[in-house]
């Protein structure tokens, strides 16, 4: 699948008005639309987290979860999706569809810290494909969907590497404050290691500099952050992410850049929350 690269940018939203979403077909255009028209904020709630706190050294723990992978990455090769002709987004979006109807459930990453584990050491890495939240859903799309990309089907290990290299900083899992928690931080590492494509400055985003300190002013909200060495490690994080301003395509343009934006890409909404 070409580069293995997949697009995103960011978008400003300051509603808090909440959004469901349903299995009937809209266009991009018009999801696009109705954001700009309305001010609907899509939400990534702090915490976000992937369900089941299982090592990815563990495959034989879910078999719904390895059924799902062997079928869907088996649809993406029959379908060609995973031809190097086509960008990765396609599969990763062939990936959401099969997707439709598994439940949505948060806050299960931490689970392995509120069972006595600690953030300090190395963070189990987390899988499911029977349970997603906002940001793992994201993951897990285009983990199957690079995953997928051979001969056969992929093993739970490659997936889990997958979404390994996308979910911790440099690639590299160590402990709680390794993992990428600000998702402009994921665009940020990402890019930089060619995993994405930041969309935004190319279609004429503009400079949000606003400095992200939600975790550290919200210490009581993270239980890993009652440590106080992983405390200091994140607001060392948020105070790097000060040197890389987000930038993000105003709401009022986005009719302007919805034809420029494809099935597959992944989009951010940003909110107007002090620090988030």
């Amino acid at each position: 699948m070409s580069d293995g690269s997949a697009r995103s940018l960011y978008i400003p939203v300051v509603s808090d008005k909440k959004v469901s979403v349903s299995r009937n077909s809209i266009s991009r255009r018009d999801l696009l639309r109705s954001a700009a028209a309305a001010g609907v904020a899509f939400a990534f709630p702090y915490g976000c987290a992937t369900p089941r706190t299982e090592d990815k050294a563990d495959p034989e723990s879910s078999s719904a979860d390895l059924a799902r992978l062997s079928t869907w990455s088996g649809r993406l090769r029959a379908e060609g999706l995973t031809s190097s002709s086509l960008p990765v987004g396609r599969a990763g979006t062939r990936v959401g569809e099969l997707a439709i109807g598994t439940p949505y459930k948060a806050f299960t990453l931490e689970s392995y810290i509120k069972a006595g584990g600690d953030p300090a050491g190395t963070e189990p890495l987390t899988l499911s494909l029977t349970e997603f939240d906002c940001v793992s859903l994201v993951e897990a799309c285009l983990g199957v969907a690079r995953a997928a990309d051979g001969a056969t089907t992929p093993s739970w290990d490659s997936f889990g590497s997958e979404v390994e290299r996308m979910r911790y900083r440099n690639g590299e899992r160590g402990s709680y404050s390794t993992r990428l928690h600000y998702f402009s931080e994921w665009i940020i590492d990402g890019a930089r290691r060619g995993l994405v494509r930041d969309l935004a400055p190319e279609l004429g985003g503009v400079e949000d500099a606003r400095p992200l300190r939600f975790m550290t002013e919200h210490r009581a909200s993270y239980p890993a952050l009652a440590n106080d060495k992983l405390f200091g490690e994140i607001g060392a994080m948020e105070q790097r992410l000060d040197a890389s301003p987000r930038s993000m395509i105003p709401t009022a343009r986005i009719p302007e850049v919805a034809d420029r934006i494809e099935s597959g890409d992944v989009l951010a909404f940003a909110t107007s929350i002090p620090g988030l």
